[in-house]
């Protein structure tokens, strides 16, 4: 007869005040809770890293509900080893990813210096990002007059341009509420 459910469970871990919690078998599949509690590491985390290492493939089931096997939460802890450890960036970690075809050995040699360096850059939210390009919509800096104020300008030129650029900014918020209408629920 074939190993189910019940027969994937062992026996219950009582914590003082808690309901007893059953305790998985090593082989079993985990929630995304389960995981960011097992690694330290909070779920938006995880769930940005799936964006980032297509390696990361967690069953999802109905409600997008996240399921990963014991070979995703072995990835994902490589992963927070070579970022948060040994220093390397996101992009460090892609290359590497590439590199070995998918998988991450376990003799990665320490990062270069300029591989920590911007690993710190990166953590420290220094990494200058590229503006959002608009079409049709310079950056400009806005006068001076609505800056300070925080008021609306009295100047009609400048509610000209105030007004041009609300709706440019209607339309860009129109454009990604149809995108994000197209995105998988």
């Amino acid at each position: 007869m074939g190993r189910g459910v019940i027969d994937e469970l062992k026996e219950p871990e009582q914590e003082p005040g808690q309901r007893p919690r059953l305790k998985k078998a090593p082989n079993a599949f985990r929630t995304i809770s389960e995981v960011a509690d097992e690694l330290h590491i909070p779920q938006h985390v995880l769930r940005f890293w799936e964006t980032k290492f297509p390696q990361v493939k967690p069953l999802k089931r109905g409600g997008g509900r996240r399921y990963y096997r014991p070979d995703d939460i072995g990835l994902l802890r490589r992963i927070a080893d070579l970022l948060y450890t040994q220093g390397y960036t996101i992009k460090g970690v892609q290359r590497l990813l590439r590199e070995g075809g998918g998988q991450l050995s376990d003799d990665i040699p320490p990062p270069s210096a300029d591989e920590r360096a911007a690993a710190d850059a990166e953590k420290a939210g220094l990494e200058p990002e590229a503006p959002l390009q608009i079409p049709g919509l310079e950056l400009v800096a806005p006068p001076p007059s609505l800056v300070t104020s925080g008021r609306q300008a009295t100047n009609p030129a400048e509610n000209e341009e105030a007004g041009r650029l609300r709706a440019l900014l209607q339309e860009a918020l129109a454009e990604l509420e149809v995108l994000r209408r197209m995105l998988p629920r």
